[in-house]
């Protein structure tokens, strides 16, 4: 009897390895097929002109006092200068005095519009670190390899070659199949409450629902995805939202010399310990599902046996990705404590201690089923939990041909770029245009170097000019669909 129920176990494993192996034997690939073009563009001159757009000031700050809008009225007065056939041909309206709508009117009036949107204002450079960038941070420099400075990366590249894609094809005398909607907010870098809400608004008083909007967001990356060699260009479907915890405990104080074994500053000290050890569920699901979906076939074999068979190796795959902060973000709402108040004298025990913290909010997650977990996690009925923010975005469809339209044109200009969705940990415009378009998706059609993240609102932000000459030939044909 026990050399049956050997053999069946064996039989039932060898079954098990030839089904997994078969799955990921006849994998199919999630890529469009689709031949490269490159059009004509006058290389030199949109150089040029992203490097012009770099040397505008156009600063946002948190204090908007302190914002000088006379560099935000110059660098619109240099669009309408540089790109004359763009702005006699499409219609211009400036919505809250910086911020505005391009309209290129195209021929079937029944088709229903997009929208490509991008922001101009740019993060200030830290204190302190003037000396530390290679060339001034708006000086727009060009050398043999790179444009540097504020905005190359983040987003005055969207804005600038949105504009060089619309004016070849303006002069090509193309005209598109639906209108098309350029969006160019101004105060995203402070929450676009007075550029991109403003413009949301402008289309809800309109009546105008957009089939889809690009927004800035992923981009194309090397080595993101393990078991992948290719670059892979992440189209964020969704974004997570963002949300302040507020912990609060109340309590005697007294002098310094006759604590209590817990004090105020301690219960609050363990509650944040606690949630930090036990954090919220971890789940492969939604976008990042999605992501190992679109990229597990083009991985080598090894990767591919696991991520094509996700129904058994799930715990292992999750154990992986929670070995890290990056990806960990991908599949749990995140934690973060970021301020601690309590006390204001050394020797007096403070009464009241509160602390902040940060929950970047996963697709699925309420606010109000993560205040029973945290609740459930710190187990004291003494600390006290407010939230309050904004739950994650809703998920864009990755099989419409909206989502496929992206994908086509990226492979257009680079055939070996694996596409695939993935949820955006951080935020954008689209958290408002969401609102008017049936999809909403984030991604800036850019090959970014390995540390172009922590250039982005960091030093020494620069893209390199082949990057941005393709993302330009990326809009010519998304445009051109």
């Amino acid at each position: 009897m026990k050399k049956y129920i050997i053999n069946g176990i064996g039989t039932l494993l060898i079954v098990l390895v030839l089904v997994t192996i078969t799955l990921a034997i006849l994998a199919q690939t999630k890529q469009p097929d689709v031949k490269e073009e490159l059009f004509p563009v006058n290389e030199e001159e949109a150089i040029e002109n992203l490097s012009n757009a770099v040397k505008f000031k156009t600063v946002s700050t948190e204090d908007r006092k302190d914002i000088n809008y006379k560099e935000f009225t110059r660098f619109l007065t240099f669009l309408k200068e540089t790109y004359p056939t763009v702005y006699k041909q499409l219609e211009v309206e400036t919505v809250n005095e910086y911020s505005v709508v391009l309209k290129w009117a195209g021929a079937d009036e029944t088709a229903q519009p997009i929208g490509l949107t991008s922001h101009y204002d740019v993060v200030p450079v830290a204190k302190g670190t003037e000396k530390d960038w290679e060339q001034d941070a708006f000086s727009g420099k060009v050398d043999e390899q790179f444009i540097w400075g504020r905005g190359t990366l983040d987003d005055k590249v969207g804005v600038i070659g949105t504009l060089e894609a619309i004016k070849y094809l303006v002069e090509d005398n193309y005209i598109p199949k639906q209108d098309i909607y350029l969006l160019f907010g101004h105060d995203e870098e402070i929450g676009g409450d007075e550029g991109a809400a403003k413009l949301t608004e402008y289309f809800k008083e309109k009546d105008i629902q957009l089939k889809y909007i690009l927004d800035e967001g992923g981009a194309i990356v090397k080595g993101m995805v393990p078991g992948v060699e290719k670059p892979v260009g992440v189209i964020g479907v969704a974004e997570k939202g963002s949300a302040t915890a507020i912990l609060s405990v109340k309590g005697s104080g007294g002098h310094s010399s006759q604590p209590k074994s817990m004090t105020n500053v301690g219960r609050l000290s363990k509650a944040i310990a606690n949630l930090e050890e036990k954090q919220f569920n971890a789940s492969i699901s939604g976008p990042t599902e999605e992501l190992f979906e679109f990229t597990a076939p083009e991985m080598s074999f090894m990767y591919k046996y696991i991520f094509e068979n996700q129904w058994l190796f799930k715990p292992v795959i999750k154990k992986i990705l929670l070995s890290k902060p990056a990806t960990a973000a991908v599949v749990r709402t995140t934690i973060a404590p970021t301020i601690f108040h309590a006390g204001d004298k050394d020797n007096i025990l403070p009464e009241k201690a509160e602390a902040i913290i940060n929950l970047r909010v996963m697709p699925g997650d309420t606010l109000a089923d993560l205040q029973k977990q945290m609740e459930k996690m710190i187990d004291d009925d003494q600390v006290k939990i407010k939230i309050e923010g904004n739950e994650a975005s809703k998920v864009s469809s990755t099989t419409s041909e909206s989502f496929k339209s992206i994908q086509k044109a990226v492979r257009s200009v680079d055939d070996q770029v694996v596409v695939a969705p993935y949820i955006m940990i951080g935020a954008s415009d689209s958290k408002h245009y969401a609102e008017i378009a049936d999809d909403a998706y984030r991604f800036l059609p850019i090959k970014m170097e390995e540390d172009s993240l922590e250039r982005m609102h960091g030093t020494n932000e620069r893209i390199e000019k082949k990057a941005y000459l393709e993302s330009i030939q990326f809009y010519i044909h998304l445009l051109k669909q």
